[in-house]
């Protein structure tokens, strides 16, 4: 029976808010028979189930949305508006805090990006406000255990020692492993913190994730980022997935794909493992792990043989498919293509035919590709597939790249390469004098820093392989030392290969530093102890408390390229402090503080000196021109937090309105301003949802291939033909990139104002400090700052000009190694030597494969994210997946003897020994095992519980896959082999 029972009437002279009373009786007319407690059981949800679910009761949410209206207390309640800090989709949660505390949370229902929704994660961020296996304060190994020191020690030992190791051996002896964890702020200032230390030696997780797409895509037409976005993939008629498994490693991008589906999208999933991704197809291709060149060529090859290119789309826009042609239709004939990667000629026909019939068609890909000694090769397959069908710059179409975590795109953009300043400058010396005015520093002083002007333009150690960094020959390193020191700021060391030599490494540093709100797999494996001869008597290990990017604000990027502001939802936690502070006191320690924080305002947090966010935020609007972070100002950026509703969900753009708080103008602007958001934010572009569309005018977020590889190439024109063109642009055919000169030639100089002029004078439109280059050629002319020139599909500057399918380093099918061998050796490849050929050779030689037959490959769970440290030592989703596992198929099990939940123990050539959970099924191929790379806290079948500080220890611990993955690096970005290795599985 329905309630009836009246709601009571609230007069004025209540004590409830006419805000909350509006809501009540808003809620009454909706539901005149019940008030929700009572929907929410008569819908079978119990009140305790249902309101934990939804944690914020639309009541409290009015009470505290009236309090921050009216200025009023409302028993200390606030709503601050944050974004899950784990993967890249970007999901926008409402963080309930009364006195201080995270009591609740919602999903942002106004969201256009996760329209309310959450995974296991995302719904389980509030226990990170309480964090009870936190790092909780300054500690330092002694004797193989952690104690508690003060941050005053920590602080004055650690500087110490880096200057100690600076002054016997340089400032390259000292490595810096920065997070994609930090946000935009923190990415950006610890790259000008490691430049002002006077070194290249940074990194972080990108390098290991989509260091071959970022090279790759880049190379191919421009920018090596996610061309459109998750929600214009509900304009898509087709959608390939390749190596990306979305449903579990980015959930929430699944509701747009679904409702693409509903309206009849296709959907095709390519992966050697059926994954849950897979369970939504339309069609499921099972290919050969590290197969996707074979395959993607393989659809080329029956695209070109039914003439279903996209011919004038080639002629305008691309440079070299004739080539590529030429190869595809000699080299990969059907049953070329089936050896190679295992599918057969009517389903790659199928699937091509899906593909060309169904445009616009998008390609989705994640680390199953990237994740290769030929990496680079892979992703630039899948462009010139898109490139192909004239998918690239349209709506419903593109090479749809999702990145890991929450601000790994941020992260590349801005932050601590070793090959690039922020923005994707290089590192050569006018890079250099560029971001010294934009710093305000003396070009000379930050040239002095550096242990020689060579070492200032040379591209730093990878994070892949910092090891041999410590462990090489010192002879064959190209820098003066070997590693001494290194940080692991933000960073899961279980996340790379080769763990056991890692473990050699970390044993034998002058100085480890850990700075996380965990302390991390690092932490354990550095107290573990190891092989006496590898222990350096003098190894001093300390463990930071960092803040969580809840305990701080700033803007974090989303795989689509659009940036949102976080709110700080509670002070930091214990004795953690922001990574910013952090970088802030360590520079005043070692002599730079000034120059650091040079154009920013300081301010109070728990009684410490911190850079102000915003004021970051801000030079790096002033500097980042090439890439367009110029635009998104904080205050335009908190504006579109506010007014989430006024987005479309499709289009991303705001339907109108105004900012209520300060009036600013929503109208024309895409949800988050998605780079590039070019000019001063003055010029208002609305950002670029869609990259290279010629449909839109520049002014309206559209674009053209960059002019970024000369104007012609043996005689061939690598700019846009006549008649292509962004929409309304003046200049109606291909053309260079601006500067100061194009500008005076086309009679435009006269529209720059006197001011700019002075700026712009010997500047080109990535180098003029003003803008005024970029507002007059978009604003006034309507073409793009970087030019419009055609896409490439032979890229001329990298080993194989047009992708080269090769084999791993480590596999188990020595015949196709003899008809794809690997790249030769490189003696001194991002200052290292680096085996290719001779390492495989060895492995077919000696017969690896034999003693290995399996291969191993990797990859997310939706419980858990990265490394897992973080999400392994939250209760609730801990709960939910507590034992490390492998997944192999039931042939080979029953080979083996191996039954489901059996123990097991998987041994590769690196020497490891995993012991682990079987769990036998068909999800994998006879030939492949399967393991997720969350896990850490387990050794070689031995717990490491102790090795960890007191209380702060993940609630699972397992075997980390990555102790077993082998030797085998990217040709071109030192990007690790993990995702195809061999190995065997016994019976434990």
């Amino acid at each position: 029976m329905l309630l009836t029972r009246k709601i009571p009437a609230h007069g004025p002279n209540t004590t409830e808010s006419n805000f909350v009373h509006s809501l009540r009786r808003g809620l009454a007319h909706a539901i005149p028979t019940m008030d929700r407690r009572a929907f929410l059981r008569r819908s079978g949800l119990g009140v305790g189930v249902g309101l934990a679910a939804s944690q914020l009761s639309l009541v409290k949410k009015a009470d505290a949305a009236e309090a921050t209206a009216t200025g009023k207390a409302a028993g200390n309640i606030v709503v601050r508006r944050t974004v899950c800090t784990h993967c890249s989709v970007g999901c926008a949660v409402d963080a309930v805090v009364e006195n201080g505390v995270w009591i609740r949370q919602e999903p942002v229902f106004d969201s256009p990006i996760n329209m309310g929704a959450h995974c296991a994660k995302g719904a389980a961020l509030r226990e990170h406000g309480h964090g009870e296996y936190r790092l909780r304060y300054p500690m330092k190994l002694v004797n193989g255990k952690y104690e508690r020191i003060s941050w005053d020690t920590a602080l004055n030992e650690i500087t110490a020692k880096m200057l100690d190791l600076r002054k016997a051996s340089g400032p390259d002896s000292v490595y810096f492993v920065g997070s994609s964890k930090h946000n935009n702020e923190q990415s950006y200032l610890l790259r000008k913190f490691v430049s002002f230390w006077g070194s290249n030696n940074c990194d972080h997780q990108a390098r290991i994730c989509h260091s071959t797409t970022v090279a790759g895509v880049a190379n191919t037409w421009g920018y090596g980022a996610m061309t459109n976005s998750y929600n214009d993939m509900q304009n898509s008629k087709c959608a390939l997935y390749i190596g990306s498994n979305a449903a579990e490693a980015h959930p929430v991008s699944m509701l747009h794909m679904l409702h693409a589906k509903e309206a009849g999208c296709k959907l095709i999933v390519v992966d050697p493992r059926f994954t849950r991704t897979a369970a939504k197809a339309d069609e499921y291709v099972r290919i050969r792990s590290g197969s996707d060149i074979p395959f993607l060529f393989g659809l080329l090859y029956h695209i070109f043989k039914n003439g279903w290119e996209d011919k004038q789309y080639l002629h305008d826009r691309v440079y070299g498919m004739d080539a590529v042609k030429t190869e595809v239709m000699a080299k990969w004939t059907p049953d070329k293509v089936e050896d190679a990667c295992g599918v057969t000629e009517e389903q790659m026909a199928r699937v091509a035919e899906m593909m060309a019939k169904n445009r616009p068609s998008t390609l989705v890909w994640c680390m199953g590709q990237t994740q290769h000694s030929i990496g680079n090769a892979m992703v630039r397959a899948s462009c010139i597939v898109q490139l192909a069908l004239g998918n690239v710059g349209k709506s419903g179409g593109g090479a749809n790249i999702f990145r890991g975590h929450d601000n790994v795109q941020g992260a590349t953009d801005i932050g601590p390469n070793p090959d690039s300043l922020p923005g994707y400058y290089g590192i050569a010396e006018g890079s250099w004098k560029h971001f010294a005015k934009a710093w305000d520093v003396d070009f000379e002083w930050i040239k002095g820093r550096f242990a020689s002007p060579e070492m200032m333009t040379k591209s730093g150690l990878t994070v892949s392989r910092w090891i041999d960094g410590v462990l090489e020959k010192n002879e064959l390193i190209d820098q003066d030392s070997n590693l001494r020191g290194v940080f692991f700021w933000g960073h899961a060391p279980n996340s790379q290969t080769r763990g056991l030599e890692m473990k050699r490494a970390m044993d034998k540093l002058d100085l480890l530093v850990v700075v996380d709100p965990y302390p991390s797999a690092t932490a354990a494996m550095a107290a573990m102890p190891g092989k006496p001869e590898d222990l350096n008597p003098n190894r001093a290990v300390y463990l930071l408390p960092a803040a969580t990017q809840f305990e701080t604000s700033g803007s974090v990027t989303a795989s689509n390229r659009s940036l949102q502001w976080r709110e700080r939802v509670i002070e930091p936690l214990w004795e953690s402090r922001s990574d910013h502070m952090i970088m802030y006191q360590f520079a005043q320690k070692l002599g730079f503080g000034p120059e650091l924080v040079k154009q920013y305002k300081m301010q109070k947090v728990k009684g410490q000196d911190e850079p102000v966010i915003e004021d970051i935020l801000r030079e790096i609007n002033g500097c980042t021109w090439t890439i367009g972070y110029t635009g998104q100002s904080p205050e335009r950026l908190k504006a579109h937090m506010r007014n989430m509703a006024a987005f479309d969900v499709k289009t991303l753009k705001a339907k109108g309105g105004k900012d209520k708080e300060t009036g600013y103008d929503l109208a024309g602007d895409y949800f988050g301003l998605p780079w590039p958001c070019y000019g001063t934010p003055a010029l208002k572009h609305p950002g670029s949802p869609n990259l290279y569309d010629t449909s839109h005018h520049v002014m309206d977020g559209g674009g053209n291939f960059r002019a970024n590889f000369g104007v012609e190439r043996n005689g061939v024109n690598l700019l846009a033909e006549d008649g292509s063109h962004s929409l309304g642009a003046d200049i109606t055919t291909g053309y260079p990139e601006f500067d100061h000169v194009l500008l005076k030639k086309l009679g435009w100089w006269s529209d720059l104002t006197d001011a700019e002029k002075q700026a712009a004078e010997g500047k080109n439109w990535k180098t003029d400090l003003s803008g005024g280059i970029q507002r007059v050629v978009m604003q006034v002319h309507g073409c793009h700052p970087f030019g419009n020139a055609k896409a490439r599909a032979v890229v001329w500057n990298f080993p194989d000009a047009i992708p080269q399918h090769r084999e791993p380093i480590y596999g188990t099918r020595p015949d196709l190694v003899a008809q794809y061998p690997t790249h030769d050796d490189k003696r001194n490849f991002w200052r290292l030597p680096t085996l290719f050929k001779s390492l495989q050779d060895k492995n077919i030689a000696e017969k690896v494969y034999e003693k290995f037959p399996l291969i191993l490959s990797s990859g997310r769970l939706v419980e858990y994210e990265g490394g897992g440290e973080e999400t392994r030592s939250n209760p609730w989703l801990a709960e939910l997946q507590q034992e490390a596992f492998v997944e192999i198929n039931p042939r080979a099990a029953a080979d083996r003897g191996i039954r489901n939940g059996d123990r097991v123990w998987l041994s590769s050539p690196t020497g490891a020994r995993l012991n682990v959970q079987a769990l036998v099924t068909e999800r994998v191929g006879p030939d492949t095992v399967w393991m997720p790379f969350h896990f850490s806290g387990r050794w070689q079948g031995a717990d490491m519980l102790a090795y960890y500080p007191s209380g702060a220890h993940p609630v699972v611990r397992g075997e980390a896959v990555n102790t077993a993955t082998t030797y085998g690096y990217d040709s071109v970005t030192m990007m690790q082999e993990s995702k195809t290795t061999v190995c065997n599985v016994e019976r434990a």
